[in-house]
């Protein structure tokens, strides 16, 4: 058939004009999510629900960076044992954290990061549109970047503090789109990047090489990745971390199938039984992987996609020990997030293919379907604290934490309790408040509800009780904060912190 030239013009005319509207959409749904996740961070923070683990650990270490230094966070160093010059990555290998800080040269104080990670976790809408506008048109494409946005991987990874993890969406999104568009250097280069993010990135490397093992032309590629990826997550975590201050076997979590690597290689080959039962014990870990798998509609299993999220899961999966990490709060799922939302349009993809006749309607039904199982997830976690109107302004306790807080003068050493730090990490040297008497000048204490380490409310009022008797003198008392200064009775000194 012949296209008069006049009918050409206008099939790319109106081309033209649905890929601006497409972009104008994507524009749009990554601007808004940007604005919900700071919105979101930034309320939790200013209402005193941030906390010096995790958000002051990463602020301590970002300043540092910024001032061409090691990434000391001395809250973790003291608490944790070693010492006020730790550097974090003794604790995890984190180098791409040094990307941030010359956000610190404009802005230095948590509230850069919080910013930093919504637009971070914003970003990586972009390539997963691309990548699924490749596999099933641009109208699944808007509705799949929307999902994304509302998931819950997402939306509990900004409302709590911010972590390394914010990087790992949009790296891993520009992975897949690379590797879907046939670009191998921009496959390996997102590789290497994913790599900095955390010592364990090299088992998701691995988890893709093995995806690769299964693509004509990819093979070579792929057995690099497996075996590199392998070998990576052993050096960082075996040898660099260590190197850095930390312990090797410090997140050593597997202690019901053995005491070592060894011991768990041995339990798998005389009871491989008993490393299936671990993958739910506690039951939690299959409703967290339930959770995870239905933010696709379950069709993530139908692409071997899937296969590059296995190696993650399973080392959170088959802990024992560290409970934070098989639930559905926290970071840890937003590692994997993108792996999941990108096997699910393969997966959809695959099943279209077999269903010709029927493909379009499959596809338009599926992404109606994620988007409604992203907005039926909202009032369970953590994004429905927005539509509070309590968000938005601050009981007594919250206007009595900003009045305990700004007793504390700029530039001291302070002891604070956790969810307070935040509040004095830009602007003082802040030490966790915790069970043992560091001697900083100044303390702030929180005895009106249980705070993380303490077990519970009285061991808190003992411990401003120990402190008052050792000479400190009470600045600040009102709806359970305590705010505490040494005086020149006070008979513990500051060490050299």
């Amino acid at each position: 058939m012949t296209v008069r030239g006049d009918d050409a013009a206008s099939v790319i005319a109106e081309t033209g004009d649905r890929t601006r509207r497409d972009r104008v959409t994507l524009a749009a749904i990554t601007a808004t999510a940007a604005a919900l996740y700071t919105t979101l961070s930034l309320t939790k923070l200013a209402n005193f629900k941030a906390g010096a683990y995790d958000l002051v650990i990463f602020d301590q270490a970002v300043r540092s960076y910024s001032q061409f230094r090691l990434p000391i966070a001395i809250v973790k160093g003291v608490h944790n044992g070693f010492g006020p010059d730790f550097s974090t990555l003794g604790d995890h290998w984190s180098p791409i954290l040094a990307l941030v800080a010359p956000l610190y040269w404009l802005f230095d104080g948590p509230v850069t990061l919080l910013v930093a990670q919504a637009v971070l976790l914003a970003a990586a809408v972009v390539p997963l549109w691309v990548f699924t506008r490749r596999a099933l048109g641009p109208g699944a494409a808007h509705l799949v970047a929307v999902a994304y946005t509302l998931s819950w991987p997402v939306v509990e990874t900004v409302a709590f503090d911010f972590h390394e993890a914010a990087f790992a969406p949009l790296l891993t999104a520009v992975l897949l789109e690379r590797h879907q568009a046939g670009k191998r250097v921009g496959v390996v280069t997102a590789a290497l990047a994913l790599l900095c993010v955390k010592e364990d990135m090299g088992l998701l490397v691995a988890g893709f090489g093995l995806v690769l093992l299964t693509q004509r032309g990819w093979r070579v590629l792929g057995g690099a990745f497996v075996a590199g990826g392998a070998a990576y997550t052993w050096l960082a975590s075996q040898v660099l971390i260590p190197l850095f201050g930390g312990r090797a076997d410090y997140y050593w979590a597997y202690g019901a199938l053995g005491p070592d690597m060894r011991g768990v290689a041995h339990t798998a080959l005389t009871d491989p039984l008993a490393v299936l039962a671990q993958l739910g014990s506690p039951p939690v870990k299959l409703v967290t992987l339930a959770l995870l798998l239905g933010i696709t509609l379950l069709t993530a299993p139908l692409s071997p996609l899937l296969i590059m999220a296995v190696p993650l899961l399973a080392e959170r999966m088959l802990a024992s020990s560290f409970p934070n990490w098989w639930v559905a709060g926290y970071h840890y799922n937003a590692f994997v997030v993108v792996v999941v939302f990108a096997a699910g349009v393969d997966g959809v993809r695959r099943l279209r293919a077999r269903h010709a006749p029927i493909g379009d309607r499959v596809t338009r039904v599926w992404a109606l379907g994620v988007v409604g199982f992203a907005l039926v997830s909202v009032p369970f976690f953590s994004l429905a604290g927005l539509a509070d109107p309590d968000s938005y302004r601050h009981d007594a306790r919250e206007r009595a934490a900003a009045a305990a807080v700004a007793v504390v003068p700029d530039g001291v050493l302070v002891e604070v309790a956790n969810n307070l730090a935040p509040a004095l990490s830009g602007r003082s040297r802040v030490l966790l408040w915790d069970r043992t008497q560091r001697g900083a000048p100044w303390v702030v204490a929180d005895v009106g509800r249980k705070t993380f380490p303490f077990v519970n409310v009285a061991e808190q009022r003992e411990r401003v009780r120990l402190l008052v008797g050792s000479g400190y003198e009470v600045r600040f008392s009102r709806d359970g904060y305590v705010v505490l200064a040494a005086t020149a009775r006070t008979t513990t000194t500051p060490g050299p912190l």
